[in-house]
């Protein structure tokens, strides 16, 4: 009998534990998928003041700029930039191994200003020649500075490659290729969206402002549905994110896109582009996306309805895929930052913004909007027919003033016998 016992009560226990794992594992995946969704959390209501109120702020600041214009929207976009980098930069940082290597954190900023003055450099190079065309010493120096920009540039980058290799310390030889690829890793993130941002601002306030209301409108929705309605999980990464949250955003977001494409369209300094680096006021050809078309909705409506025909602006109909995939592709860029934050184990990349947390958790689903947004306009909106203000952008970027001044003589011979031809 005792044989019996022994043999039976170990896999008795062994049962017992497999019972106690598995249940750890039913209630671990329980709590990742039901109980912190928002309509259980037993202190949402004081989250929710807390994020409502930075939001407040938040957007009092961005309407702002967006009245001040262009220069000073890039300029907060260059603020974002850095504070992203700061964020990202301190994710991987080990303080004793800092500690060993005075000055390493200054070679990530050289980098980082390194990328932006190229960044900036080659989007902004024509417009600050046609803001400084009349003054000759000005235009002469930015002539010379744009000109030489990409070796400059690649002068600066190769001082921080150098620097780089002079530094590396023994034992810490795998702390600091392991943190100059990091390094790289956020330039390009950072970078890339960001230079497809302000290259949308310069095209027209439109097209950088209706895609960043659209992903702010979506993720505001998104919270309010799951507030009230969420109910069904909608991935692992993100357990507070729900169906109902998700679909509710995406309608809201679409219908938003259609009206606020309407509001906006019809103001000029939202639409004009912006070919210098001034602040004044813009007056501009809004184009034919911008002028209204009528639609008869005879056939379609009852007799008795008030309104016979509708105008809607041809902008309009893009918007509508704008908001499609603000709604349904965008939010995949705060799964992807769900699942970065999960991999390196923290909640938030900072806590710079009370109730919504770093700038970077901000920024997730914007980075994919904006590189979305300036290749639709690039593709479906511009036309690629070369305009007269093309022409001469090219002439004033690639001509020295002399053989400038030698093409408008040659262009006034050739006028000269034009007319002398005709009479």
């Amino acid at each position: 009998m005792q044989k019996d016992t022994t043999t039976i009560a170990p896999s008795t226990s062994g049962r017992m534990r497999h019972r106690k794992r598995s249940n750890e594992v039913i209630l671990e995946d329980s709590k990742a998928n039901g109980s912190q969704l928002l309509v259980n959390d037993q202190s949402k209501y004081k989250s929710m003041l807390i994020r409502a109120y930075s939001s407040i702020w938040m957007i009092g600041g961005f309407a702002l700029v967006i009245y001040l214009g262009h220069l000073y929207i890039t300029a907060l976009v260059v603020v974002i930039q850095i504070f992203m980098a700061r964020e990202l930069f301190v994710l991987l940082r080990r303080s004793h191994e800092d500690r060993q290597l005075p000055g390493f954190r200054l070679l990530n900023w050289h980098f980082f200003f390194t990328a932006m003055l190229f960044v900036y450099g080659r989007i902004l190079s024509q417009r600050l020649v046609n803001t400084v065309t009349s003054d000759m010493v000005l235009y002469r120096l930015v002539s010379s500075l744009i000109k030489y920009h990409m070796v400059i540039c690649y002068s600066l980058y190769i001082a921080g490659f150098m620097w780089f290799i002079l530094t590396l310390k023994k034992k810490m030889y795998k702390y600091q290729f392991g943190q100059y690829a990091w390094t790289h890793m956020i330039l390009i993130v950072v970078f890339t969206q960001s230079s497809f941002t302000v290259a949308s601002i310069f095209e027209g306030i439109f097209w950088f402002l209706l895609p960043v209301t659209l992903i702010v409108i979506n993720d505001i929705a998104a919270y309010f549905f799951g507030f009230f309605f969420g109910r069904t999980p909608l991935i692992k990464l993100s357990p507070k994110k729900t169906w109902e949250g998700f679909i509710g955003a995406s309608v809201t977001t679409i219908i938003s896109a259609f009206m606020l494409a309407d509001v906006m369209g019809h103001s000029q300094w939202l639409t004009c582009p912006r070919k210098d680096l001034s602040t004044g006021w813009l007056h501009c050809d809004p184009g034919p996306l911008f002028k209204p078309e009528s639609y008869s909705l005879l056939g379609w409506v009852p007799h008795w309805f008030p309104w016979k025909e509708m105008s809607i602006l041809p902008v309009q109909w893009h918007a509508l895929c704008l908001g499609l995939f603000a709604s349904i592709i965008a939010p995949f860029g705060g799964f992807f930052a769900s699942g970065f934050k999960r991999a390196f184990k923290i909640k938030d990349f900072g806590d710079s913004i009370p109730g919504h947390g770093g700038i970077t958790d901000r920024m997730d689903c914007q980075m994919v909007m904006a590189v979305f947004a300036y290749i639709y306009h690039q593709s479906f909106i511009v036309t690629q027919s070369f305009s007269v203000d093309t022409i001469l952008d090219q002439i004033l970027m690639n001509l020295t003033f002399d053989e400038q001044q030698a093409l408008y003589r040659r262009l006034g011979e050739m006028l000269q016998q034009g007319i002398q031809r005709q009479s």
